[in-house]
């Protein structure tokens, strides 16, 4: 069993925005990534292997406060909180931001939305082929795209796991100075062709219930592992208990 307190969290916004400059990997974390993690050593070694974890969804929070991991509270920090931080900050200097995943169709009103709120940044993106696996060419075509771009800032967004997966594996041969987020729906959320939870949802800890509610046919198989994560965190927290 992949326990929670296997993990090191960032614990809020104050620490993520300090993540030192260089080439660092940002992954985040949720419930349901965290039951996926349990079958698959590739995806842990991603998760661990990265220079920064954001705790992603008050599932998360709950979690790590039920097993009593850290000395701090974790607050939590999701992949959005992470790109407006990052945004901002590199607006505020100047420079060039690649997106890396989802369509030609998303990625066309990120570059749009971008030039309005960041006016800035100079957009460079990728739309990598749509396939469960990719090629050794695919691979290397997207290398040399990021190689190519040369970003002050880069996102991949190719959902969880396959895109921490992705960075991990390629990550040697990124030839890259800066920040790198894997932040999945983020991309949709910034072309606006999916709509974020309200503010009141997220601070009562249901934006996974209004997300089922715009995504039935993508997050209702989601659900399965809400009770399998519950499950996991009491068996942690008991174990921890007797010294196991």
């Amino acid at each position: 069993m992949i326990r929670i307190s296997s993990f090191t969290f960032i614990h809020n916004q104050a620490e993520a925005a300090a993540i030192p400059p260089g080439k660092k990997l940002i992954n985040t974390l949720n419930a349901y990534s965290f039951v996926r993690a349990q079958k698959d050593p590739d995806f842990v070694a991603a998760l661990r292997g990265g220079d920064a974890l954001l705790p992603d969804g008050h599932g998360m929070i709950w979690g790590s406060r039920m097993v009593r991991m850290q000395d701090r509270p974790v607050e939590r920090v999701a992949g959005w909180d992470l790109f407006v931080i990052e945004m901002e900050k590199l607006n505020a200097t100047g420079g060039v931001c690649m997106f890396l995943g989802s369509s030609e169709t998303v990625l066309e009103k990120i570059r749009a939305r971008c030039a309005s709120d960041y006016p800035n940044i100079r957009v460079e993106t990728y739309s990598p082929p749509y396939k469960p696996v990719f090629s050794d060419e695919d691979n290397a075509a997207m290398v040399a795209a990021v190689n190519a771009c040369n970003p002050d800032l880069l996102w991949i967004g190719m959902t969880a796991p396959k895109q921490e997966k992705w960075a991990w594996a390629h990550w040697k041969e990124l030839d890259i100075h800066c920040h790198c987020g894997t932040i999945g729906a983020v991309f949709d959320f910034f072309a606006g062709t999916l709509q974020r939870a309200p503010v009141s949802w997220q601070k009562h800890g249901f934006e996974w219930l209004y997300r089922i509610i715009k995504e039935p046919r993508r997050m209702m198989p989601r659900t399965v592992t809400y009770p399998v994560f519950h499950f996991l965190v009491f068996k942690e927290r008991f174990l921890r208990r007797i010294g196991r």
